[in-house]
């Protein structure tokens, strides 16, 4: 059985690699991610393809669902604390900050009757967002403290949250006349 601190060897080689790739101009460039969601038949289950993976996507019971995958909030919830736990994997990699274990928590409000009257205030997505990091390491309190500040610094998803984003929208529909309409949020 592998170690935490094996891998952040192995991860530590790719990322040598890679650097060494892009120094020489065989960086791949930016690329367009996609994912597609379909709502499917009775159920109202949420299948998301990404690549060749899928995942689930359901409401409890409470809410005409059969719960039989998280809700799109908590999953959002869930993609931040992979996100951050990768990049800590990646950085304490570069670094070479010993991890014995690494565990990334996320929570987060959300009101079920947010946005309705007397309650037009309350934010309708998740919100008060916050993460705690447990981690073993016999590193220095300044080698941690540094390796936070990296993480922040260079978690896609964190910095998507934080900062304002720009999302546009089309909608086809294709039982009607072939008509487009662009919706920008």
């Amino acid at each position: 059985m592998t170690t935490l601190n094996e891998y952040l060897a192995q991860k530590r080689d790719a990322i040598l690699t890679r650097r060494a790739a892009a120094e020489r101009g065989e960086g791949r460039g930016p690329h367009q991610l996609r994912a597609e969601t379909t709502a499917e038949g009775r159920s109202g289950v949420r299948r998301i393809r990404i690549r060749d993976f899928q995942i689930i996507m359901d409401s409890g019971p409470d809410f005409a669902g059969y719960d039989l995958g998280p809700s799109s909030p908590e999953l959002q919830l869930g993609v931040l604390s992979s996100c951050l736990t990768h990049i800590y994997l990646i950085q304490a990699a570069d670094r070479q900050v010993p991890l014995d274990s690494l565990r990334v928590e996320v929570t987060g409000t959300m009101h079920p009757q947010a946005g309705q009257a007397g309650l037009e205030d309350v934010p309708i997505y998740p919100h008060q967002l916050h993460y705690t990091v447990h981690l073993e390491s016999p590193a220095s309190e300044e080698e941690l403290r540094d390796l936070h500040e990296a993480v922040e610094r260079n978690c896609p998803i964190f910095n998507l949250l934080r900062e304002p984003q720009q999302v546009t929208g089309t909608v086809i529909n294709h039982a009607a006349a072939r008509e487009t309409v662009d919706v920008a949020v």
